[in-house]
């Protein structure tokens, strides 16, 4: 899409113009980077210990369910369990 290298303003804005329903991000900063009462569209962000893909996967059946609901202009955070030690 030619989009690498896009600031997150410019990306949200990118995204809305082309008809995304929402942004799906594991930048936890996104939310301290925008004015969020002017979002182009609906931002999930998924919360784990690493972005490495082997702790972001468990977030995708959550995820989906909140892209798949009625979104609105906001942040949405996807927060990974962390297990407890006993």
């Amino acid at each position: 899409m030619g989009w690498a290298g896009s600031k997150n303003g410019d990306l949200l804005r990118l995204a809305a113009d082309h008809g995304f329903d929402a942004l799906v991000t594991a930048d936890q900063g996104i939310e301290f980077q925008q004015n969020l009462d002017k979002l182009p569209l609906p931002v999930v962000i998924m919360i784990a210990s690493r972005t490495r893909v082997n702790e972001l996967r468990p977030l995708v059946p959550e995820v989906v369910d909140v892209v798949t609901g009625d979104l609105q202009r906001r942040i949405y955070r996807v927060v990974a369990k962390q297990s407890m030690s006993t």
